[in-house]
């Protein structure tokens, strides 16, 4: 009797374990997939650290683009898709035939600001300028007022969010020039032009940080009053979206938390404008 019950221990033991170790076993941890834009990135992942903190759920927040968020969100690869642009009539109506529900949330806002190498002279820069810079009308510094070199344009890739704002704002449709440099996100164009005296780029206002400056547009100065006024002239709205039909208590849970007080200051120390 007293074999058997220390085996039924021993058994319970081992169950337990089992439980606590492999996937499906037990009680199911709690996670939030976010998958999506890189500009809304350093937000969201502030807040899911903080909402750990107080809430136990976890949240897994990864940086791919806005597109590839957006088709992750209709493929049903995560639960919310991070995007620095509206989505697409396309995409609405590829939501809608996998009889996906779309929510559209604003989370926040933002300015995307051209940037260059902190030794770059030049001080101000107009829309026009810029469009030629990225257009290759313009292809020397010294026709904006900086030294007798090369512009390197860096810009980021088509599946970007801040580079169909640029594409809408900034270029007005036009193609970039052929030989700019594609980059896959706001930190990789931040690193290359830190490290190119001659590069400029383009990042939204969270991605500035000492290594890289902001260059003021028509005159109008790179500050968040600028930004949440509209008086900048590229700003933005940042979204979360959702399947409204298929939203896990946890997920909604994470989108309210963000956009309560304390998500909004979170914003905020992120180096962004809050709502």
């Amino acid at each position: 009797m007293r074999r058997k019950l220390v085996t039924l221990a021993f058994m319970a033991i081992v169950m337990a374990l089992l439980a606590f170790i492999l996937p499906g076993c037990g009680k199911k941890a709690n996670k939030v997939s976010v998958k999506g834009s890189t500009t809304v990135l350093p937000i969201t992942q502030k807040a899911a650290e903080a909402f750990k903190k107080s809430n136990g759920i976890s949240v897994s927040v990864e940086g791919s683009g806005s597109g590839n968020g957006i088709k992750a969100l209709i493929d049903g690869g995560c639960d919310i898709a991070n995007s620095s642009r509206e989505m697409k009539k396309e995409e609405k109506e590829s939501a809608k035939k996998k009889g996906i529900r779309v929510k559209e949330i604003l989370v926040a806002y933002d300015m995307i600001v051209p940037i260059v190498n902190p030794t770059n002279p030049v001080k101000n820069i107009t829309m026009d300028q810029l469009k030629a810079v990225y257009d290759g009308s313009i292809k020397n510094w010294k026709e904006l007022g900086g030294k007798d070199e090369n512009i390197v344009v860096i810009s980021r890739d088509t599946s970007s969010g801040t580079y169909e704002i640029w594409h809408e704002q900034v270029m007005k449709k036009t193609d970039v020039r052929n030989d700019a440099l594609l980059q896959a996100s706001n930190g990789a164009i931040v690193t290359t032009v830190a490290g190119n005296p001659r590069a400029i780029g383009y990042v939204g206002f969270g991605y500035l940080n000492n290594s890289v400056r902001g260059i003021p547009v028509n005159d109008i100065p790179v500050t968040i009053e600028n930004g949440k006024s509209g008086k900048f002239p590229v700003s933005r709205k940042l979204y979360m979206y959702v399947n409204e039909n298929k939203l896990p208590d946890d997920a909604k849970k994470f989108i309210d938390y963000l956009l309560g007080v304390t998500g909004q200051a979170l914003v905020k120390e992120a180096g962004y404008i809050p709502l």
